[in-house]
């Protein structure tokens, strides 16, 4: 209780009563008006004393909070780049096909919307090497089989609904020994949609 907000009213009760009790008179009955006076000072000191405590003790007021939740859509792939080089090292005598195994990169996403999944494209449209991606270890939805990349969005994780989660991206390069050298630069494009 703070006894400094009371004070100046206990301070002006007092007041009150010294001017009163200057100017009474006594009654017929014998008592003095003073004695009137000075109860009912004192009951007003103590009306507001107790007014103004409970009002220290007891006080409140509210208002209303909103919180409102927007579609959150992130989708992160943990490294900028990755390289796939098929050397000599990868190459068998006597096979055509020759591949390169790249997992070292990770898909990351949140989502906040029921029936969602996540489709992958690449944006080169006639790549002289083919590329093929699958999800490994999904930490949620359920992981498509191993596509070749084109320029049409393919099926990559179905089902992963509302959930934050990871998988292992695991690239595949695979070049024929009749196709000779030379680089395909992809950019990779991973998209949440229904």
């Amino acid at each position: 209780m703070n006894l400094k907000l009371i004070e100046p009213i206990f301070e002006l009760s007092i007041l009150f009563t010294r001017v009163l009790l200057r100017k009474t008179r006594p009654v017929k009955s014998g008592r003095s008006l003073k004695k009137l006076v000075v109860s009912h000072a004192l009951i007003l000191c103590l009306f507001c004393f107790v007014g103004r405590a409970t009002a220290q003790i007891y006080g409140s007021d509210f208002h209303t909070v909103t919180v409102t939740v927007a579609t959150i859509t992130n989708v992160q792939v943990s490294s900028g780049s990755v390289s796939l080089s098929i050397t000599g090292a990868g190459a068998v005598a006597g096979q055509d096909q020759m591949t390169v195994v790249n997992q070292t990169t990770s898909l990351l996403w949140g989502v906040n919307s029921a029936n969602r999944k996540i489709t992958a494209r690449t944006n080169l449209g006639a790549p002289q090497f083919a590329l093929k991606l699958v999800a490994l270890n999904p930490t949620q939805g359920t992981a498509m089989p191993e596509v070749t990349l084109s320029t049409t969005a393919s099926d990559f994780l179905l089902n992963i609904g509302r959930s934050s989660g990871t998988c292992t991206l695991r690239y595949t390069g695979v070049a024929l020994a009749s196709q000779g050298t030379g680089t395909d630069s992809h950019t990779v494009t991973f998209t949440v949609t229904n």
